[in-house]
């Protein structure tokens, strides 16, 4: 039986949403693409909204619901769990199903026929460009969509919390025209710009972000070692020789057939680097991906002045570049990076706050300025 939906803002967002996927579906199906998954229209699209954003504030024995909803049809999805009867999609379906779809990469299967939309299993496979609602905490939901290669990171279309929504902006044109800023930031502007669904700056930020101690990661030219002049000395945690895992991982990505196997020995990696940057201080890679320290401590370079304004963007649709200090946008963690940042022009920053915001650090040439681009909404 068909209900109206309540929540404003799926109806607000429902008709972006819909435009995003049959773009990106009329694209891959021009580039010769197969097996892709079937683009969601906007009443599928609002209906999903709706019903997990009021399952989301509905504890079942004390805990709220983590669930994950995936828009495709049983014969789509591999080997799925398939229910004998079909479930209306509803909050109180949803807050019921949620602790057996709780685990990360297991998703409630949902389709539609002429009536309404309906949950019809469970499913760990999903094809390309796959339409994912992902339920965060209660009134954050984040749609999403299957990578065409399938690795890496889903790519983040829309964030939903209460009422306020934020579309991701997939052509970078939030971030101002600066070419080499927008090559310092290649890999966070926007899942458009992504040249490599294994983008590891991405995977360890999405690492760092969901490990939830908070920590900075600072990379530093490979074999120039400018950066030792803005860090204490000595180093508690200097790593001699270099942990070079990551980098000799990505120097033998295998053929198609060993990816997966390959894919998991990265991701592990990539956790056993972001645990190292919950140590109070900073961890220092090479852009080459060596780790060099963990845990220094970050101070004002010999003769430098200290940071005092820097830029802040995020890469969502019609935001506007601000200028503020460091200290506006959070604590000694940012100012420290900042710091950075400015004396060593030639490094990023990775700053994780505990609170779930992420922002990466890099210098404009073109505004001589530090640039703060708040990435979190690329993340979750």
């Amino acid at each position: 039986m068909h209900r109206e939906p309540t929540y404003r803002a799926a109806r607000t967002v429902a008709a972006t949403v819909e435009e995003h996927f049959a773009r990106h579906f009329a694209q891959a199906t021009s580039r010769g693409e197969l097996h892709l998954a079937p683009a969601p229209d906007a009443h599928t699209i609002e209906a999903i909204i709706d019903a997990t954003f009021w399952a989301s504030f509905r504890p079942e024995e004390g805990r709220f619901p983590k669930i994950s909803l995936a828009f495709l049809p049983p014969e789509q999805a591999g080997q799925p769990l398939i229910f004998e009867n079909r479930l209306a999609v509803t909050s109180d379906t949803l807050t019921k199903l949620a602790p057996a779809v709780e685990r990360p990469g297991v998703h409630l299967g949902v389709w539609r026929d002429a009536d309404d939309v309906y949950v019809w299993g469970a499913t760990r496979t999903i094809p390309s460009l796959g339409f994912v609602l992902e339920d965060v905490e209660p009134g954050l939901l984040v749609i999403k969509h299957r990578r065409i290669d399938g690795f890496g990171k889903f790519a983040n279309v829309a964030v939903l919390k209460g009422e306020q929504t934020k579309i991701v902006d997939e052509e970078a044109a939030s971030l101002p025209e600066c070419p080499d800023l927008l090559k310092s930031l290649r890999a966070f502007t926007s899942p458009q710009t992504w040249d490599d669904s294994v983008n590891v700056l991405v995977q360890l930020a999405a690492s760092m972000r969901a490990h939830g101690h908070g920590g900075t990661l600072l990379v530093v030219p490979n074999g120039n070692e400018a950066w030792k002049e803005s860090i204490i000395h000595p180093i508690t945690y200097s790593v001699t020789p270099s942990f070079s895992k990551l980098a000799k991982l990505l120097e033998k990505r295998p053929q198609l057939d060993d990816e997966s196997n390959w894919l998991a020995s990265l991701n592990k990696v990539v956790d056993t680097v972001t645990g190292l940057t919950a140590v109070d201080g900073a961890t220092l890679m090479s852009n080459g991906y060596e780790v060099l320290a963990f845990g220094a401590k970050i101070r004002r370079g010999h003769g430098r002045q200290p940071v005092e304004q820097m830029m802040l963007t995020e890469p969502i649709v019609g935001n506007q570049a601000i200028v503020i200090p460091p200290v506006q946008h959070g604590g000694t963690r940012h100012l420290s990076a900042a710091q950075f940042v400015y004396d060593q022009r030639d490094s990023l920053a990775l700053v994780a706050s505990q609170d779930g915001r992420f922002t990466v650090l890099a210098w404009s040439p073109c505004e001589q300025m530090v640039h703060a681009h708040r990435v979190d909404v690329l993340l979750m």
